[in-house]
């Protein structure tokens, strides 16, 4: 009876350091950083609903794991394993289990981010976009002739211009040129709708002359609080069978025929263009650039003036005038006139 007591007792003991060498074991493994992927860095896709026992697998296998097991088992004492996001993950340094799970649990997912600013053109746009990754010109160009994602907004639309949406984006790397685009144009349907419902589309006018309107106002000021005033001037202009005389209409046409140099001159305001606002009267074919929050609501509601001239003063700002004879004056003063001092 002894010798079974001692039997006992020698097993109890031997158990009792077996868990307690298990319970270091796991202790330790949870506290040690650890990447063992082949790279410098490595990427896991989690898809949505994947169980625990599905994810250690996936992180074993990439080697972002040593082990699955004190893994399994930290999920399950937290209970973090029923709060796994879906998405993709970057790893490119050591990391405990712990610092996993937590990650996975706040949805830490990688992303890559680019800030389209107010302004480009859908070319200059797509150009940001290749240099930056975010899919080859081609695929991109391509993806710039998708009119049917915008058709109900403006169904004789030829291309996206001024309907790519300038924002900051996130996109995750499985993202392709059309996903891309497909995201901005669905975020300037997002803004539209926004702005129209505080700001109703006056009587006569529809999406595509507003986004007409609005990219002329974008290149034409610098300022936002001018941008309900240049509109003023535009729709006064248009109202009374005015040709718009916006350089930047010309500079757009220049741009698409490639011979823009940063540089606007005399015989340019002669262009045989459509898009010449100089010499045809109406707003332009279509947007000359991507036009920003600020201008859509400018063109949705100008200001309340008389003017029907502007000229900068150099300074970002513009001076604006009711007759031609004040915007001569205008003109000599912040044009002219410096330029003969200056020689």
């Amino acid at each position: 009876m002894k010798r079974l007591f001692g039997v006992a007792i020698a097993a109890a003991g031997l158990l009792a350091a077996a868990a307690l060498a298990a319970g270091l074991w796991i202790h330790l493994q949870l506290s040690t950083p650890y990447l063992g992927a082949t790279g410098a860095e490595t990427y896991v896709e989690i898809p949505r609903g994947a169980g625990a026992r599905r994810v250690a697998r996936l992180l074993a296998d990439a080697g972002v794991l040593r082990s699955r097991l004190p893994f399994l088992l930290y999920l399950r004492r937290t209970g973090a394993e029923g709060r796994i996001r879906a998405g993709e993950y970057r790893f490119d340094a050591p990391a405990t289990p712990r610092e996993i799970a937590r990650r996975l649990a706040t949805g830490d997912v990688h992303f890559r981010s680019i800030t389209i600013p107010e302004g480009l053109t859908a070319e200059e746009t797509i150009a940001l976009l290749a240099e930056n990754g975010f899919g080859t010109l081609p695929e991109l160009r391509r993806a710039l002739g998708r009119t049917e994602w915008i058709r109900d907004l403006a169904p004789e639309a030829r291309n996206l211009e001024g309907y790519l949406y300038p924002e900051t984006y996130r996109f995750d790397r499985s993202a392709d040129a059309e996903a891309v685009i497909l995201k901005m144009t669905g975020q300037f349907r997002s803004a539209v709708s926004r702005i129209v419902q505080e700001r109703p589309l006056p009587e006569g006018w529809d999406i595509p002359r507003i986004v007409t309107l609005a990219s002329m106002i974008e290149k034409e000021v610098k300022t936002r609080e001018e941008g309900p005033l240049v509109a003023s001037v535009l729709v006064n202009r248009l109202d009374r069978g005015m040709t718009l005389g916006c350089d930047a209409t010309i500079i757009y046409a220049m741009k698409i025929a490639g011979n823009w140099e940063g540089r606007l001159g005399k015989a340019d305001l002669r262009m045989d263009s459509p898009y010449n606002s100089y010499l045809h009267r109406g707003l332009p074919p279509g947007p000359i650039c991507c036009p920003g929050a600020s201008s859509l609501a400018a063109a949705l509601r100008p200001a309340a003036t008389d003017y029907l001239y502007y000229v900068s003063r150099n300074d970002g700002t513009h001076q604006f005038s009711k007759d031609y004879a004040a915007h001569r004056s205008a003109v000599y003063r912040y044009q002219q006139a410096p330029f003969r001092k200056r020689n």
